[in-house]
């Protein structure tokens, strides 16, 4: 693991991607991505996640976050171990899922034991600690035009996996319990 991208600052701010392994499409469906938003809102209700901006896209996420209450890595450790568990079940559950058995054949992996082990996520979160407010609103805006980046939207605010349309003051489906932005 390298060492070029920490969280140093366990209550600073930073702009973080996690990413699924091997950049596989998993939040096509909205019961994938509702497990995603909906764990979001559970770490920032218990568990003292402070959400800034956010966008879910179909194979990554993109957050500004920090935390006061407990250490950032710790949070995103736990989410991610969560959401990855979380997710799988709701692949090998899903009936209707015409790709499941090409999605867990591709999220096998092995842990340093060598154990078979179904792994969502790529290690790291790739952070980057948000000093100035000028780098702040850079990434805040990187966050939300990536839906218009990748053609999914012609316009940020409605694209409804996003905190996008908070700051626009439009409803989405998609609202996390709250922000601190």
């Amino acid at each position: 693991m390298g060492y070029a991208y920490q969280i140093t600052d366990q209550q600073g701010l930073y702009f973080l991607t996690t990413t699924v392994k091997d950049w596989v499409d998993i939040f096509t469906r909205n019961d994938y991505r509702k497990i995603v938003t909906n764990s979001l809102t559970h770490w920032i209700e218990k568990k003292g996640l402070e959400v800034y901006s956010w966008v879910l896209m179909t194979n990554h996420l993109h957050l500004i976050v920090s935390s006061e209450k407990d250490d950032l890595s710790g949070i995103m450790r736990d989410f991610k171990k969560y959401t990855s568990t979380k997710i799988i079940e709701a692949i090998e559950n899903n009936t209707a899922e015409s790709r499941k058995r090409w999605l867990l054949w591709l999220l096998k992996d092995k842990d340093e034991t060598g154990k078979e082990i179904k792994q969502l996520w790529q290690s790291g979160n790739h952070p980057v600690e948000i000093r100035t407010e000028k780098f702040y609103k850079q990434k805040m805006q990187y966050i939300h035009q990536n839906p218009v980046r990748a053609g999914l939207v012609k316009n940020e605010e409605v694209y409804e996996w996003s905190s996008a349309g908070y700051f626009y003051k439009k409803q989405t489906a998609i609202a996390l319990s709250f922000y601190n932005g």
